[in-house]
This record gives structure tokens, sequence and C-alpha cells, in this order.
């Protein structure tokens, strides 16, 4: 049953997307049309937006060549593809076609749209960063971190049914609690249309209608008046244990509707009200913190700061969204450009408020603190991508010879920070214990973890600016230069 339903929904999500298509593609047997491999390019070309390569034949060699292709690019986004291989798929094994077409549904469809949710519900998110971090920017190998990646696979399936839930919450006694059991009655699904398009939906009567009924009735509203494609039928829902995938993929669409809802004038200038004076407030509380925290000692600052930082980072959620606009300047009002300056303004009075602290860290934590904080900004720099070799080799033997310097002073930091004896001579603690554990999660986690690969990226740079010198001159140095020995001369001087 489970199969079934999954192959259907798949199926009919995946003629959604491929009707963008041009030509428009229709798929008719799932098993059967993915094996040529055509399918899977065209359907990741249409919800990537980019050209891939492919063979445009249909014999064996063609058709594993496209394969290879999707599941090559599909392996550059970082995705993971557990036990699928291209023989499965030309074979039409429906437990590995269905596994890979979630996978694209989840990535493409469910985790893209989620990604947008991610800081209203303070989930971790590769977008959303907080205001303030313990490190200047995340290094690049962290960017990349696998782990990363599948908290934020869990956080994407969490905000999505937040969003639900939020959705449902509106009316009263309709409650969703998962993917599953909860959208039976097919009240969840009504909920959720009557917030996205009041006055289509009569919940009262719903609530007295039979659980097919409602179903079949919000399958039809949805199709009819806003366009989201028909994936599921009253039966694959109205079920002890409907399949969960299915349902994302169809409750994902209505996420998909409410962002390409446009928001009126009144109602953005409402939120940029409403956040210029939570910033303002903000700003307020943060100068009278300083003040009064002017003579405490280190420990009571920090502590102070840790609150003030925990409450700003609540309170600041429901504001992200406009906060966060992704508009340029050019299309901005005057009062969101003042809102972002004044956010802007903010960010950087907290930072240079944790600046300060960390300078006052007591001796010789603030010695670790400082030398921390410049391999984290080394790490965090993008390679230096200059035209002339000869500078650049220049440039790349500087990095590492700084870096290496650094470098050297890992293990006598390292056992420094675990000696450290945090407590006064009235045996009171000099520094928070969240502190200590902050530096030392920095020092093992981002920095230990990422030195070889950082040593790696400077040498590959190096040896490419070195690489690329060789050719310039190679392709200048052959023509005659005079007698052997003036051309050995030259090329030793060189």
């Amino acid at each position: 049953q489970r199969e079934f339903t999954q192959k259907k929904t798949f199926t009919s999500w995946i003629n959604s997307i491929l009707a963008k298509h041009t030509p428009p593609y229709v798929v008719s047997d799932l098993y059967t049309d993915i094996q040529q491999g055509h399918l899977l390019l065209d359907l990741l070309e249409v919800l990537s937006g980019q050209h891939l390569p492919r063979e445009k034949g249909f014999n064996t060699f063609q058709c594993r060549s496209n394969i290879e292709n999707a599941l090559t690019f599909l392996k550059s986004r970082s995705l993971k593809l557990i036990n699928i291989h291209v023989a499965d798929i030309i074979e039409g094994k429906p437990s590995i076609v269905l596994g890979l077409i979630w996978t694209i549904i989840f990535h493409f469809h469910i985790e893209e749209l989620a990604r947008t949710l991610a800081c209203t519900y303070n989930q971790p998110s590769l977008d959303c960063s907080s205001a303030i971090d313990s490190s200047p920017k995340a290094s690049r190998s962290a960017k990349k971190s696998a782990k990363i990646k599948e908290r934020w696979k869990m956080s994407a399936t969490k905000a999505l049914l937040l969003w639900a839930k939020e959705q449902c919450s509106l009316h009263g006694s309709v409650s969703v609690t998962d993917f599953k059991s909860s959208w039976r009655s097919g009240l969840a699904f009504l909920a959720i249309i009557q917030t996205l398009r009041p006055g289509l939906v009569d919940l009262e009567k719903a609530k007295a209608r039979s659980n097919k009924e409602n179903l079949k009735e919000a399958f039809r509203i949805a199709e009819l008046e806003l366009n989201i494609p028909r994936l599921l039928e009253p039966e694959d829902v109205d079920i002890v244990n409907p399949d969960e995938k299915s349902i994302m993929t169809y409750v994902a669409q209505f996420l998909q509707y409410s962002k390409n809802l446009p928001e009126s004038e009144e109602d953005m200038q409402e939120k940029v009200r409403e956040a210029m004076g939570w910033l303002a407030a903000q700003e307020k509380k943060l100068a009278k913190l300083l003040v009064e925290t002017e003579n405490e000692t280190y420990y009571r600052k920090y502590k102070e700061m840790m609150s003030f930082m925990e409450t700003f980072n609540h309170e600041k959620n429901p504001f992200l969204p406009v906060l966060s606009s992704k508009r340029g300047e050019a299309e901005l009002s005057e009062g969101q450009q003042q809102m972002r300056e004044e956010w802007d303004k903010v960010i950087s009075q907290i930072n240079e408020w944790k600046a300060k602290l960390d300078q006052m860290l007591p001796s010789p934590l603030n010695s670790i603190e400082a030398w921390l904080q410049e391999v984290e900004r080394l790490q965090a720099e993008d390679l230096p991508d200059l035209q002339d070799p000869f500078k650049a080799m220049s440039v790349f033997r500087e990095i590492i010879v700084m870096f290496k310097g650094l470098m050297d002073c890992f293990d006598s930091h390292l056992d420094t920070l675990q000696s450290f004896k945090n407590e006064d001579e009235e045996r009171m603690p000099l520094v928070l214990p969240e502190k200590l554990e902050e530096m030392k999660r920095r020092l093992f986690g981002n920095i230990r973890s990422t030195n070889s690969s950082t040593f790696l990226d400077y040498h590959y740079g190096l040896c490419s600016a070195i690489a690329n010198e060789v050719m310039s001159k190679l392709n200048i140095w052959d023509v005659k230069y005079g007698a052997k020995e003036s051309v050995e001369s030259l090329l030793e001087n060189w």
C-alpha cells in the first residue's frame, strides 16, 4: 500500500514539475520511464535551472551515462545517495527509484521551502545566522559539514510541521502533531486552506462530515482555487497509517502557495514599524546594561551578556522575515532602509560589546581568545584569486608561513586551556563555564578538525600559482634566446 501511494504521489509531483519543461513531459510509469535517464535529467534541469550533460540516444550505454550524469549532479550538491546505484535504476527497482525521487523531492522542494521558515522557528539553518557568534565566521569546512546537513534535514521536517501547526492553530480544535494520522480527518487540509484563503471553507460543517468527504473537498478546493496539483486521493490518507512522505510532499505545496501570496504595502509598513520599535527598545536596553555593569567583574559582565543575548535571540524571531528581506537597496522603501540601518547598528553594538569582553578575559585566556580569532579569521577568508601567478605565489607563501606560525601555538594553548584553574583567591569562578566550553569547542571542533584541510587549500593555491607561472614562461620561452649557456643561466636565475 505504501509503495503504491508513494509511486502515485511522486509521479503526480514529477508531472507537475515537468509541465514547466520545454517540451512538457508526462510520466506514465515511473519505474519504466526513469530507466532511460532522460526523465531524471529533465526533472533536475527544471528544479535547478541548470543545463546538464546528456547522451541523446536510448541504447544501454547512453541510458547508463545519463543516469550517471544525474547522480553525479546530485552528489555535487552534497546529497547522500545511500545504496542508490545506476544498475538498480536501469532495472527500475521500486524501492531504489522511490528512494531516489524522495531524496530529490526533499532537497529541491521541501528543504528549499522550509529553509525560508528556519529563522522564524529557530531551527539550525544553513542560511539564517544568529546575531552573534563565537567566531567571526564559520570556517569553509564547517559550512560543508555533513553533520550540519543532517541536522538541517531534520529541522526542515520540523519547520514544515510547525508551519502546518501554526496555520491550523487559528482554528481552535484542529490539531496537527505529525504527517500521518493528524491528516486523516481532512480537517487539517481544510484549516490550512481557510487560513490561506479565508471564506473558501466552512470548518463547522466539515466537523460533521466523514473523513473521505472532507479529504475530497479539500483536494478539490486546493486544485480549483489554489492551483495546487492533486497528488493524493482520499483513500491514500483515510487509513490507519498513511504514508508520511506523500503527505509531506502535498503539504509543502500549500507552503509554496503561501510564499507566492503578495503582501500588501500596508501590512509590510506595519511590520516595519513593529520591528523599528523593538530595535529601539533593544538599543536602550543594551545601553542601560553597559552602564549598570561597568564596574562589575568579568564573570558578571559575561553572564549579563549571555542573558541579554538569550532574550534577544528569542524576541527577534517574529521580526526575522522582515529584517532578513532579500530585496536589494533599490527595492526597499525609506522605512525598510531605516530599519535595516538600525538593525546593522544594534548588531554592531552587540559585536563590539562581545569583542571588549573577549579582551577583558583574565590572563592567559585573553591571549588564547585573540589567537582563536586570528586563526578563525584566516580560515574564513576566501583564497585569493590573483591573475598574476608570481604575485599569487608570494601571497600564498606569506599565508602558509602565517598559518603555520599560528598553528605552532596550538599544543601550548590547548594545554593552558585544559589546565586553567577557574577560580579566584576567594574560590569564586573567574569565567563562566559556558565561555570555557565555547573556547574548547572552537579549539577542538573548528581549528583542530580543519587544520589539515586548510593547509591543503593553501598549498593547492601555491602549487596552482607555480604551475600557472611555469606555463606562462613556457609559452613565451619557445623562441631562441641565444646560446645554450645563456638560456640555462636565464632559467637558473628565474
